[in-house]
């Protein structure tokens, strides 16, 4: 029997296995980095321009810091009617008020009467100078830019006797307006 032996093929040194290994791990690196960084999608969307800006709460007085209504000589019978406008100068909606302040120097005082209306219709009637026992009348709401004339009228009633003579009265009006209610806007 004849045997040969076939020759066995050299080990590769160490050193060309090492220039082989050194490229392929950095090419699997490489593709992996790639492969993560760009397999995403992306978009964007930007909002610009957002604001907001506070409203003004403000109010202008037709007679502002003078007499609604002034007169002397007033006898038993005498009406005495005076005008004033309110405005809701202002950018909100803001409820109204009324208060005042007052004294009535006659001998009976429900001799002198005041009523107040705007529109036709009558806001608060009485005694000259009762207002002050109450809470402030209630105006309602004023739209931004709304104007409302009242007129104030004063009489002496015709049964005043002469104890009324040489009698005076005097008021101040004080108008105030709040902020309506606080709202949430969806936009």
């Amino acid at each position: 029997m004849n045997t040969t032996a076939l020759p066995v093929p050299a080990a590769a040194p160490a050193r060309s296995r090492k220039r082989i290994l050194i490229p392929l791990a950095g090419l699997l690196v490489a593709g992996a980095i790639a492969v993560g960084s760009g397999a995403d999608f992306v978009a964007n969307s930007v909002n610009t321009n957002n604001a907001y800006s506070t409203g003004t709460l403000a109010q202008t007085n037709s007679k502002a810091n003078t007499a609604i209504f002034n007169l002397t000589n007033l006898k038993p019978g005498d009406t005495l009617n005076g005008k004033v406008t309110i405005t809701n100068s202002g950018s909100l909606p803001a409820g109204f008020t009324l208060s005042e302040s007052a004294v009535n120097g006659f001998a009976s005082k429900d001799n002198l009467t005041l009523t107040i209306s705007t529109g036709g219709a009558t806001v608060w009637t009485g005694t000259f100078g009762a207002l002050t026992t109450g809470a402030p009348v209630t105006l309602g709401t004023f739209a931004a830019g709304e104007a409302r004339e009242y007129t104030f009228s004063v009489t002496l009633a015709q049964s005043a006797g002469n104890e009324e003579q040489g009698k005076t009265a005097t008021a101040t009006y004080t108008w105030n307006s709040t902020q309506t209610a606080a709202t949430t806007t969806e936009q």
